[in-house]
């Protein structure tokens, strides 16, 4: 039987860990869900870079780091990095999909390079990746693993 492996991006855990927000509650479930062994799931370091970024931005570091260091105890092992492999498969999907943000891309490759398809997110932009499945938040209960 195949393991489904899950790509987890920033949203989730900046959601889960932020202010009260409808994603909240269903990006929390996802975490616990990780944490608990319910699903496999990878992240890689460029959300890591993401978290901090935003929440240093809005003038809020402490939140960020706390949410930086809760989803690092979480994904600790799972984290993958970026090689000169993704770099190279970043160009080659920035010409395919040259409308795209690249930090979407840069998650792609990494997906990609690792041979995962499936990515929980709540960015729709991914929709536009034929080579993305989305499990958006608010479906993650039914998809079946």
């Amino acid at each position: 039987m195949k393991i489904d492996r899950f790509f987890v991006d920033t949203n989730i855990p900046m959601f889960a860990g932020g202010k009260e927000h409808d994603y909240k509650e269903l990006c929390t479930t996802v975490l616990e869900s990780i944490a608990n062994g319910k699903i496999f799931a990878f992240t890689d370091v460029e959300v890591f870079q993401e978290i901090l970024y935003r929440f240093t931005s809005q003038q809020k570091p402490k939140l960020g780091i706390q949410i930086f260091n809760d989803f690092l105890k979480i994904m600790e092992g799972t984290i993958l990095p970026i090689t000169l492999k993704e770099i190279k498969e970043l160009r080659k999907l920035t010409e395919k999909y040259p409308q795209a943000k690249s930090r979407d891309l840069m998650h792609l490759s990494v997906m990609l390079s690792n041979g995962i398809s499936k990515i929980i997110t709540a960015d729709k932009d991914f929709d536009r990746f034929e080579e993305a499945e989305v499990v958006h938040p608010k479906t993650f209960l039914i998809h079946p693993n």
